[in-house]
């Protein structure tokens, strides 16, 4: 009878040795369908929704800026209001112009050299004293020049080249000496004016060289404006006013070097009263400056304000933070049993979500590898379809698998399970038979 008693002890210690697995098939919680873990698997997983538990919005604010405005208060209406400034005005550019050779005009002085020879000098006293002297050409309302002993030249209209063609002919036809140069001494007869926010207005003549509209506007010594932001150009031509703004004249080298045309009226204007606005920033440098007496209470009382915001939303944060601590907060939880280093009780985060490798390597302390098996990972989950569970198997016995525990992610109340190593689970029985057989030997002596 003893000896029936001793086996029943032996077999209630074996019962206890028994250790928990997850088998698929029927179980307490219904039906245990195993899964698995795949890069093709594991997304479905993730699928099943969930939305992480948000911080409170304290969590959010910031100590801000102060409310109520502070400072001198309402003060009296003022003596002068801004000046307006005018908007950005639009670009008008004239047509392109080519300017071609210059023509000889009404008022030009023209200038004869001849060669300084004796048989010139009798044959052309006139013409070389005029040469000698200095002394040219003038071109007069009929447009022609008088030479003496040689007559009228109409050459206005005409070329430098044209013109050296027609007093070659006049020369030759009073049997002269052809050979002279003609040169222009004064440019009188052609004129671009300029004027307005200018130094000096002055008619800058059209030479051999076609002034630009930057040369015209040095010529009557450049700009003179207080503020060029506001100020513009404007080109009168046949009859239609153009207008380029300053700022976008000082940057285009292509304006700047606009060839200018006999007749163009160039003026420098500004929309902007520049003495009103002078008068408007002195009334609010004194505004400023009646306001300075008072900057320094207000700075006072804004920090003050601020840091009494500052010290409720640390207050009402640390509060938050101390029912977290005693539990009295819901949260989002994940239970880690089995072969680990702690079973325990994983919290799941605010606001983002947590994979199976947070919840093993952080309260949990990892898996011994004298006590669990990385073969053997499984997450168990309620079937949201209906009643069951699934266990997702992760093998991880080759250790490059735990890329897998990092992207799968945990749901409130899964269970993360670790099997025990087979080798300890055989110790533990062999232990569990032997303390069963000193049971036996002990009960056959009695």
């Amino acid at each position: 009878m003893r000896l029936f008693a001793a086996l029943a002890v032996v077999a209630s210690l074996a019962a206890c040795g028994i250790t928990p697995t997850i088998k698929s098939g029927d179980s307490a919680a219904g039906e245990v369908n195993i899964v698995a873990v795949t890069n093709e698997t594991i997304s479905t997983a993730n699928a099943s929704p969930y939305r992480p538990r948000t911080l409170p919005t304290i969590f959010s604010y910031s100590a801000g800026v102060g409310g109520a405005p502070m400072g001198a208060g309402a003060l009296p209406a003022p003596a002068y209001s801004p000046e307006s400034r005018p908007g950005e005005l639009p670009t008008r550019l004239p047509d392109p112009y080519t300017p071609g050779p210059y023509m000889i005009g009404v008022g030009d002085v023209l200038l004869l050299s001849t060669p300084n020879s004796a048989d010139t000098v009798e044959a052309l006293t006139g013409l070389l004293a005029a040469q000698s002297q200095r002394q040219g050409y003038t071109v007069q309302d009929d447009g022609a020049i008088a030479i003496p002993e040689v007559g009228r030249i109409r050459i206005a209209g005409l070329t430098l080249e044209e013109g050296e063609a027609e007093i070659f002919q006049a020369l030759v036809g009073n049997q002269l000496d052809p050979t002279f140069s003609l040169e222009i001494s004064e440019f009188n007869s052609q004129h671009i004016n300029v004027g307005g926010a200018v130094t000096t207005a002055v008619a800058v003549p059209v030479t051999l060289n076609t002034p630009t509209l930057s040369g015209v506007i040095t010529a009557a010594g450049g700009v003179n404006l207080t503020d060029q932001d506001y100020a513009s150009i404007r080109i009168y031509r046949d009859g239609s006013i153009y207008q380029v703004p300053m700022s976008v004249y000082l940057s285009d080298p292509k304006i700047q070097m606009m060839p200018m045309k006999n007749g163009d009226s160039v003026f420098v204007d500004t929309a902007y009263d520049l003495d009103k606005a002078a008068a408007y920033f002195a009334q609010q440098i004194q505004l400023a400056t009646f306001r300075q007496t008072q900057r320094a209470a207000a700075l006072t009382e804004l920090t003050s304000e601020v840091a009494l915001r500052r010290g409720e939303l640390t207050e009402r944060r640390s509060n938050f933070l101390s029912k977290v601590d005693l539990d009295a907060v819901t949260r989002d939880y994940v239970y880690v049993a089995g072969e680990v280093g702690v079973q325990s009780r994983f919290t799941l985060p605010f606001e983002r979500t947590a994979s199976l490798a947070d919840a093993l390597f952080t309260e949990a302390a990892g898996v011994p590898s004298e006590m669990g098996t990385l073969s053997q990972l499984y997450v168990v989950r309620a079937n949201s379809n209906g009643p069951g569970v699934i266990a997702w198997h992760l093998d991880a016995s080759n250790a490059a698998s735990l890329v897998l525990a990092t992207k799968f992610e945990l749901r409130p109340n899964d269970v993360v399970f670790v099997s025990e190593n087979p080798v300890r689970s055989a110790q533990r029985i062999f232990n569990i038979v032997a303390t069963g057989f000193d049971v036996i030997d002990t009960a056959a002596g009695i």
